[in-house]
């Protein structure tokens, strides 16, 4: 890979948090980078830190659980900045509730993003991956996989996606390609400050009960997992596949 043919990774949910930093990650790496999220303005802060670094970045704007805007999309970055060979499904929505409160909109809209939308993303872009004989996909999971009270359906998707991801790796490692997925902790995104605002506390609060809990005594940022994606999308990682890694400050799995 150089900087004047460099590979080509994709972010969904790119447009803040942990997509955010992931996307600038990569496009350190050497990446060009196509940005993702529902709406493509929104995108507009990552592509300008990624460009203003040297870069080169792509913003798109798609529904990741909708078929076609997905192929669309994926279509789009080949033609534009070259067939994709690294993705990370990173999107994903909160519809936080008890199980007698959940409707039944909630718990689709939440597989639908982060699981649909996982499958329907992995499957446009492996094309690319193992036409090429090189390729990295790497899923986010999380802690709430192990079971969280009232995420019934978050939690159900982000264990769905461990195992997703592990079939994905048995599928795909003879065309060179390699799945894996991360699952993080508490992380200080705007997503978790939703949660606290789910609970009844203030962020702040929220933050201090749960670095209370954290063996090694912070909150997690994005760019701690972006790091951890920036190894699994290496030249060095080619013989790890299949794996999900806890990014949590500590022992969870």
């Amino acid at each position: 890979m150089t900087q004047s043919n460099p590979r080509v990774a994709i972010v969904t949910g790119a447009a803040r948090g942990i997509g955010a930093a992931t996307a600038v990650r990569l496009a350190e790496d050497g990446f060009a980078v196509a940005v993702i999220d529902l709406d493509e303005k929104q995108c507009a802060d990552t592509v300008a830190a990624i460009e203003g670094a040297g870069g080169r970045a792509l913003a798109i704007g798609a529904d990741v659980s909708d078929a076609a805007q997905v192929d669309a999309a994926v279509t789009r970055v080949a033609e534009q900045l070259g067939a994709p060979l690294v993705l990370v499904n990173n999107a994903g929505v909160l519809r936080d509730n008890l199980l007698f409160k959940m409707s039944e909109e909630d718990w689709d809209t939440v597989m639908n993003v982060h699981l649909r939308g996982s499958f329907l993303m992995s499957r446009a872009a492996q094309k690319y991956m193992t036409e090429a004989g090189w390729g990295r996909i790497v899923n986010l999971s999380s802690t709430s996989a192990l079971g969280n009270r009232g995420q019934a359906n978050y939690a159900t998707a982000k264990a769905g996606l461990q195992g997703f991801t592990k079939t994905l790796a048995i599928e795909l490692g003879k065309f060179g390609v390699t799945v894996n997925a991360i699952a993080p902790g508490f992380i200080a995104t705007d997503m978790t400050r939703a949660t606290a605002e789910r609970v009844g506390v203030s962020f702040e609060d929220f933050t201090k009960a749960a670095i209370a809990a954290i063996p090694v005594g912070r909150a997690g940022k994005p760019e701690d997992i972006a790091n951890t994606v920036s190894f699994f999308a290496g030249e060095q990682a080619g013989f790890v596949s299949g794996q999900v890694i806890y990014v949590a400050g500590g022992p969870k799995a």
